[in-house]
């Protein structure tokens, strides 16, 4: 029974490290993408605003009908680049900031992932000294009830679960 209990723990390690990476790997690309791209529209952005100069300067120079075409054309796609500049800044609020954040939390739980094998280890040895114990002595419940140690395994799955919550939440704020 101990060495199926082991066997399970080992199991469940080996997802939650999978997982980490996973996110770590798969995060960490999506933010390098979004943050490209958001730098990129902004770029476009920039450059349609010099664009709408340029078009003012030669409206300046030009006939009176044609100039006010000019001007008319150069203020309405002055506005597109206004609704562009609001796609910037709602793409760098609500998707680059959330994911840039998930490289903190990643690192956190891999340090608390790392806790809780040293711990899971420790429960281990714990717990193959108590089931020597048991066999040597087993009417001495004295020295079998101090070797008794609480289970980290439900602690570590609480946490994870809880992240799990908590990205899920994130997500529907993003989307």
């Amino acid at each position: 029974m101990l060495r199926r209990t082991l066997e399970n723990q080992g199991t469940q390690t080996k997802q939650l490290q999978d997982a980490v990476s996973n996110v770590e790997k798969h995060f960490g690309e999506l933010c390098q993408i979004f943050a490209a791209y958001v730098r990129k529209t902004a770029r476009l952005r920039d450059k349609a605003d010099l664009l709408v100069n340029v078009i003012h300067a030669y409206a300046a120079t030009e006939m009176p009908n044609l100039k006010h075409g000019l001007k008319d054309f150069a203020d309405e796609f002055a506005k597109l680049q206004d609704y562009r500049q609001a796609e910037v800044e709602r793409l760098e609020a609500k998707v680059v900031e959330p994911l840039k954040s998930y490289g903190t939390i990643v690192k956190m739980k891999r340090d608390d992932l790392k806790a809780t094998l040293r711990a899971k280890s420790r429960e281990a040895k714990q717990l193959t000294q108590l089931e020597r114990t048991r066999q040597r002595n087993p009417s001495d419940r004295h020295v079998i009830s101090q070797t008794k140690t609480p289970s980290l395994s439900a602690l570590l799955k609480q946490g994870f679960q809880t992240r799990g919550e908590q990205r899920n939440t994130e997500r529907k704020g993003i989307w």
